[in-house]
């Protein structure tokens, strides 16, 4: 897929290359085996939820697809390139990968438009003029166009995290990986951010995110993967993965988050 391209199927051999591949990944700190052997593929357009307990690798996994963690061994492709190749270029790489964390990363010097369009400019080489517009259309789709002049500490928690995925959708992504994305606001604020992703999923774009939102997963997901002590321990349609699981490990997970009050 070519710099220009966006996350529209590209054929080879009669099937469709994977926006994402990867192939047996490992990944350790020290004596602490984090990731055990992982193999996914996440086809363009695709949304995928990974689940699980804490602990259990998801956030390593999602760190490694744009080599934020540096795998122990293991193959990751992204959008046609071979990220863990000796002679990658990652700077390039990544700038077609868009990630949103659990905490917001703003600038706090900067205004909220000064955030989105500081990328843009530096990375991209993007004429002011041009990003500025680019970020007042992100910051529009995201539904805080009004918030442009204000600084990131006069933002709820969930403003800022809309403004960062603004930020990371202004790069022209290729890929969108969200880190437990809600994990850090107050219940009240979480819908506003989970409706954002869901009209970026409808949007057709390729998303890997890590969640304990289920309702999100249910509803939007095209696939869901339940992690488990560095291993994916079953995987499939949502209806499937948590209306009816196979596996006792992921019943037992799911019950006691869908449940805890029985426990």
């Amino acid at each position: 897929m070519s710099e220009e391209s966006t996350a529209e199927e590209v054929v080879e051999h009669g099937y469709a290359r994977p926006m994402v591949r990867i192939r047996g990944l490992h990944k350790s700190f020290g004596d602490l085996q984090v990731l055990k052997g992982i193999d996914i593929d996440v086809k363009p357009g695709e949304v995928v939820c990974v689940i699980g307990p804490s602990g259990s690798g998801k956030s390593t996994l999602l760190r490694c697809v744009n080599l934020l963690e540096r795998p122990t061994r293991g193959e990751i492709e992204v959008d046609g390139v071979v990220l863990t190749h000796r002679d990658c270029d990652l700077d390039k790489a990544r700038r077609r990968i868009g990630m949103v964390f659990q905490q917001f990363n703003l600038f706090p010097h900067l205004t909220v438009l000064e955030n989105v369009t500081v990328a843009m400019r530096k990375v991209l080489k993007v004429d002011k003029k041009t990003a500025v517009e680019t970020a007042r259309g992100q910051l529009a789709s995201v539904g805080v166009g009004d918030k442009a002049g204000e600084y990131p500490a006069r933002l709820s928690g969930g403003q800022q995290q809309r403004v960062a995925i603004a930020r990371a959708l202004a790069m022209r992504p290729h890929l969108m990986l969200f880190d437990e994305p809600t994990s850090a606001l107050d219940p009240e604020l979480v819908g506003d951010v989970l409706t954002v992703m869901r009209d970026l999923a409808e949007s057709g774009m390729t998303m890997l995110v890590v969640t304990h939102e289920m309702g999100f997963a249910r509803e939007v997901a095209d696939r869901v993967v339940f992690m488990d002590d560095g291993v994916i321990v079953e995987e499939g349609a949502p209806a499937q993965v948590i209306g009816d699981p196979q596996h006792e490990r992921t019943r037992t997970f799911l019950h006691r988050v869908l449940h805890p009050i029985d426990d």
